[in-house]
């Protein structure tokens, strides 16, 4: 739902040229942010999204079964 109101807006707000202005400074704001989230290099290396866990006893879902 969050991703078509964004749609949503996004193509309404690029018909105008000031729309297209609040669009921009709307990215630059948000990679600006991101940039800042940014782990840290000496900080501890997070899990990677689709990786698995390290601990033998986690759950891994319905079809994981017994697998390992």
């Amino acid at each position: 739902m969050k991703r078509i109101l964004q749609l949503v807006v996004t193509r309404w707000l690029a018909r105008t040229p000031i729309g297209m202005v609040v669009l921009g400074l709307a990215w630059l704001f948000m990679r600006k942010r991101r940039a800042r989230r940014q782990q840290p290099a000496d900080s501890p290396v997070l899990r990677e999204p689709g990786r698995r866990s390290g601990d033998r006893y986690a759950w891994r879902g319905p079809a994981a079964g017994d697998r390992r």
